[in-house]
């Protein structure tokens, strides 16, 4: 039980189970949150170690309960890493409000209110925050203002909370990802590729400089430097926001 815990929400998805998978292999254990039950049961079943709570981070009332379940499971919270994240896109003019609160709401307001939830025993432990942001959260994408002010607003919160945390010792950074090889960017394609998800691949990878060479970020990839920023080796950075993107932010 001295093994250091770390919690993961969006644990049912690509990068989070990528995250799982790498923190395991680092001897830590591990607390996983999802909305999705039978993903979760899937990610018990290859990781049976694991501890898994079932919910909406929406509702903060909700964030409390994973983190008091991770604490009564393991009995102290290392590092907190949100990976929960949803992805809605469309022209301003004809969005609507049901995919703006729930873009905003899964991206923006759960991340604040897990890291809520989890600064108290974070504190205790001199623990560290990730927050996975986005491109997105560096400059705009096309036909993606929800999502860009959701995790806009995922990265000021990291800085912020950065600056906050600082002097109880806890670390707070961001990785910001380009597009990841996960199920959300399949749902991408089939939901808005106008019935083309090829082609909707090969607009997105158009952007990336690589050219010909260009391919989608892998999940392992984003899990493994979000797993460093949460070692003590670590220990100088906090307040940063991480590119993880092939370059595509490197001219903007």
């Amino acid at each position: 039980m001295s093994n250091p815990v770390v919690l993961v929400t969006g644990a049912a998805g690509g990068v989070g189970r990528a995250l799982v998978k790498r923190f395991i292999q680092g001897g830590w254990q591990v607390f996983t949150t999802d909305l999705s039950t039978e993903g979760l049961a899937r990610l018990q079943s290859e990781h049976p170690a694991c501890g898994i709570f079932a919910g909406d981070i929406r509702r903060p009332s909700t964030c409390t309960a994973v983190v008091a379940a991770a604490l009564a499971s393991f009995g102290r919270l290392d590092a907190l890493v949100n990976a929960a994240g949803v992805w809605r896109e469309g022209p301003v003019e004809s969005f609507s409000e049901e995919d703006f609160d729930l873009v905003l709401d899964v991206n923006l307001k759960a991340t604040f209110f897990m890291c809520s939830a989890a600064i108290p025993p974070l504190k205790a432990s001199a623990g560290a925050i990730v927050n996975i942001s986005s491109d997105a959260g560096r400059q705009g994408n096309r036909n993606a203002a929800a999502y860009c002010a959701s995790k806009g607003g995922v990265t000021l919160l990291t800085k912020t909370l950065a600056l906050d945390l600082a002097p109880c010792g806890v670390r707070c950074n961001a990785v910001s990802p380009g597009d990841i090889e996960t199920p959300m960017l399949k749902f991408q394609a089939e939901h808005y590729g106008q019935g083309d998800p090829e082609g909707y691949y090969r607009e997105l990878l158009a952007k990336y400089p690589q050219g010909d060479r260009a391919c989608f970020i892998q999940p392992e990839e984003v899990a493994e430097l979000a797993y460093f920023l949460c070692q003590p080796g670590a220990r100088s950075i906090t307040g940063a926001d991480m590119a993880i993107d092939r370059g595509v932010s490197a001219g903007n």
